[in-house]
């Protein structure tokens, strides 16, 4: 019967006050890992680290929680997964974020998170899931999203995103699915892909619903893992490059609504 670990059992209860009776109802009792008679809270997963019960989930989501991000979460230094999806969770995501160095998997979409996307995510070296999309997210994509090197899902779509996004992105290894379509993002694909060896693992890029201007550089042909490309509603033009017919894997190819020219 080991005790849960006082800092997380603060966190919680603050979390808790915070939230106020949407979860009160399911969170009963003083310690959110159980005692006693009492479960553990609904949506709280907790682990045994030697004589001491941590948290290492949470997931609240769905349950219409209102107000700003609860800041006590990020005391919760033994989480691997914090998921708050489908809320309504306003203002920015705090900066200290960047301390929850064991998280794998983020997921706040679907809320109503505004500013900028903090570059503090970066410090979160396990991360494998980021899921930012349907918010109110403003400024530019950060670079350091670049220092994630376990990456392979970055969910950027339907937000307020300006700028370009950040070559840098394309020294992830593991990156798999990007997508930042339904932005305000400008530049061209030539500069995205500029990076020699770039986006090894990419299966699936969403690019759609931006300003992206330029044409589509023959080079993205050596972007061999690509099986889904969407680059619809842009200002793209110039000639549609034979090159592209020697994507292997490439299944899905949208090129619509852009001012493409020449010879299909």
């Amino acid at each position: 019967h080991c005790k849960t670990l006082k800092r997380d059992v603060k966190a919680l209860n603050e979390i808790k006050a915070s939230l106020g009776w949407r979860v009160v109802y399911a969170w009963v009792g003083d310690d959110p890992c159980g005692d006693g008679d009492l479960p553990a809270w609904s949506g709280v997963t907790c682990s045994t680290v030697g004589d001491y019960r941590v948290v290492t989930e949470l997931e609240v989501y769905a349950v219409s929680i209102v107000g700003p991000f609860p800041t006590a979460v990020t005391s919760l230094l033994d989480l691997t997964r914090l998921d708050l999806h489908n809320n309504k969770l306003t203002g920015p995501i705090p900066p200290q974020i960047g301390r929850l160095k064991r998280l794998k998997i983020l997921n706040l979409r679907w809320n109503k998170l505004q500013d900028a996307i903090p570059p503090e995510i970066g410090e979160l070296k396990s991360l494998t899931h980021l899921y930012l999309s349907f918010n109110n997210f403003k400024g530019e994509i950060p670079k350091e999203l670049a220092n994630l090197p376990n990456l392979r899902y970055l969910y950027l779509h339907e937000n307020r995103l300006t700028g370009r996004i950040p070559p840098e992105l394309g020294t992830l290894q593991n990156l798999r699915h990007l997508d930042a379509g339904n932005n305000h993002l400008v530049g061209t694909i030539r500069e995205l892909i500029r990076i020699e060896g770039c986006f090894p693992a990419l299966r699936n890029l969403y690019l759609n619903n931006n300003y992206f201007t330029g044409g589509i550089p023959a080079q993205l042909a050596n972007l061999t893992s690509l099986e889904i490309l969407y680059l619809s509603y842009n200002k793209m033009s110039g000639v549609i490059p034979s090159s592209i017919a020697h994507i292997p894997k490439l299944t899905y190819l949208y090129l619509d609504h852009n001012q493409f020219s020449g010879r299909i």
